[in-house]
């Protein structure tokens, strides 16, 4: 929903139900993708007295473009393991995915083919395994580049002419780009892509613009990188650590 729809709830909550809504600012949905290809093998072992836990498995993760939303998994263990133990092992690699690496935000783009699984006659079952992936998933990826992706969205503007220079400058100080303007009339039409941070309360901000006479429509398009100094300061807030990208 956006921010619009969330205004008119909230203001129906107050006026039908007596019910009044503190709205705080709208947070932006980031992820994290992967960038690279590594190779990593993973032993994990413990002992509490009597049986254990046991898992070894060795694994290549690489990442996806972008657009491809998920774990692509694949098993190419060449002999005969337990199905439960490897979707365990899956779904160990997608709780990891699910708690990010450097923001705590979820892994876009993940790529595994197992490649080895070693199990013990006694101390090995399916749980191990699960541990094991979500720790692997971990290590795998401090070999591997990993970037803050934020969510990128489609603009298309209907502007009265007079105001199409004004509107496209403050699109481009949002970090927009114009992709293109039609229309040779009265009215024109701006299609653009800018980043979602930047848009929050932008409904309001166009109407300054362009005096209540321009309208916007704006959705979902795609998430692409974050600027090293915008990561920086989206992984300070989330984790309270100090990074250089």
């Amino acid at each position: 929903m956006g921010e619009l729809h969330l205004d008119i709830v909230a203001d129906r909550l107050a006026r039908e139900f007596n019910i009044e809504c503190n709205l705080g600012r709208p947070q932006v949905n980031y992820r994290e993708g992967i960038i690279g290809k590594t190779t990593y093998r993973e032993i994990y072992k413990k002992q509490f007295g009597g049986k254990g836990k046991y898992a070894e498995l060795e694994f290549e993760l690489s990442g996806e473009p972008f657009d491809n939303v998920g774990l692509n998994f694949e098993n190419l263990v060449g002999k005969a393991v337990s199905k439960d133990i490897i979707s365990a092992t899956e779904k160990g690699f997608r709780s990891a995915m699910q708690n990010g690496v450097i923001a705590g935000y979820t892994v876009l783009n993940a790529h595994v083919r197992l490649l080895d699984v070693v199990t013990h006659p006694v101390d090995s079952d399916a749980l191990s395994f699960e541990i094991a992936a979500s720790i692997a998933f971990k290590e795998a990826c401090k070999n591997l580049k990993i970037v803050l992706l934020e969510p990128i969205m489609r603009l298309e503007i209907i502007s009265p002419i007079e105001y199409i220079g004004e509107i496209t400058s403050d699109i481009t100080r949002r970090r927009g780009e114009i992709l293109n303007i039609e229309g040779e009339d009265v009215y024109q039409v701006i299609r653009a892509e800018a980043p979602l941070a930047e848009l929050f309360g932008y409904v309001t901000i166009l109407r300054s613009l362009s005096s209540g006479r321009a309208s916007v429509n704006m959705e979902f398009k795609r998430y692409a990188v974050c600027p090293d100094a915008i990561a920086e300061e989206v992984i300070f807030k989330t984790k309270g650590i100090k990074v250089n990208l």
